[in-house]
């Protein structure tokens, strides 16, 4: 094999009550990655279409993962890379853990599959690393593993593949505008009440037990954040007019993705879902800020091989 194409989904973290703990992968929106084998070692970006990223390969969440593994595989070739964007940076839908665990992936294909997806995530989390600062698990393994995952360790590293009930769907708004990571690290309290946490591990319990039995009542009914949502919603215009819309028109809940500004919702079935994107719509399509809006199954299986 010289040459393959891959689909790196988009991917929601947090998933309101698991901060830093749970993500899930999307089938709608994500990046296309190809890889050619070359008989020159060592790897090189060729084009990148869909973002503004660098071409440096040691500072490309991509291209830096790829070269990690190829010297830890003692690989006698070399990979050239395209990436096209499916969605924006910053969109707190985890683009360069998209890249980063596309990446990983790709090149794992010309090593006869030779790393686990476990392995694999550890790679690719070095690429988040590389991107922002922190070598953050979440995204990267949820678009690895597929469906949702559970981070329980990073010490050592423990991902859990959790199941995805048949109906449940998510929809997504994605205002035009940019939250910092850092700027969202930032606004976060140092210290919480016991009580809040509590409540808040009762909810990951409750979130988790309720995809292993299709509950989607205890589902809803988990998916709250008392702990991280109350502080990094006042970086995202309207968040509580959408929120509220989304959950009167019949949402299992809605929350922040990732760091935002995106805002999910989880949702029962497609009806639900159509009716909860044109109510998310009609709440915003009057503040005069851009936005881009999607419906997706939560994607099970993670990569894609296109090609």
């Amino acid at each position: 094999m010289d040459y393959l194409k891959i689909f790196s989904p988009a991917t929601v973290a947090n998933v309101s009550c698991g901060f830093d703990s749970l993500g899930f992968a999307v089938d709608a929106v994500g990046d296309e990655m190809t890889f050619t084998k070359t008989a020159e070692k060592g790897v090189k970006i060729t084009n990148i279409t869909g973002a503004d990223l660098t071409y440096n390969v040691d500072e490309n969440a991509a291209s830096a993962v790829v070269k990690k593994i190829l010297k830890e595989a003692h690989a006698n070739f070399g990979i050239e890379l395209t990436i096209h964007k499916g969605f924006s940076p910053g969109s707190g839908l985890g683009s360069s853990a998209a890249s980063a665990a596309g990446a990983a992936f790709g090149v794992n294909q010309f090593l006869e599959k030779k790393y686990t997806a476990l392995e694999l995530t550890k790679f690719a989390m070095f690429g988040e690393e590389v991107a922002c600062g922190s070598a953050i698990a979440d995204n990267v393994a949820a678009a690895i593993f597929g469906g949702f995952v559970l981070v329980r360790s990073y010490n050592p590293l423990e991902i859990i593949k959790l199941p995805v009930p048949s109906a449940l769907r998510v929809v997504a708004i994605h205002p035009q505008i940019e939250v910092k990571t850092k700027d969202a690290r930032e606004v976060l309290p140092k210290e919480i009440a016991l009580k809040d946490a509590v409540t808040q591990w009762a909810n990951v319990g409750g979130l988790i037990s309720g995809l292993y039995t299709d509950n989607y009542d205890l589902i809803s009914n988990s998916l709250v954040d008392i702990i991280v949502e109350p502080y990094r919603k006042k970086l995202i215009p309207f968040f509580d007019a959408v929120k509220t819309s989304a959950i009167n028109a019949g949402a299992l809940g809605a929350g922040i993705s990732g760091s935002g500004p995106t805002i999910f919702a989880l949702c029962k079935g497609d009806e639900i879902a159509e009716n909860v994107h044109q109510a998310i719509e009609e709440s915003y399509k009057n503040t005069g800020i851009h936005f881009e809006m999607f419906i997706s199954k939560v994607n099970s299986e993670g990569m894609k091989i296109i090609k």
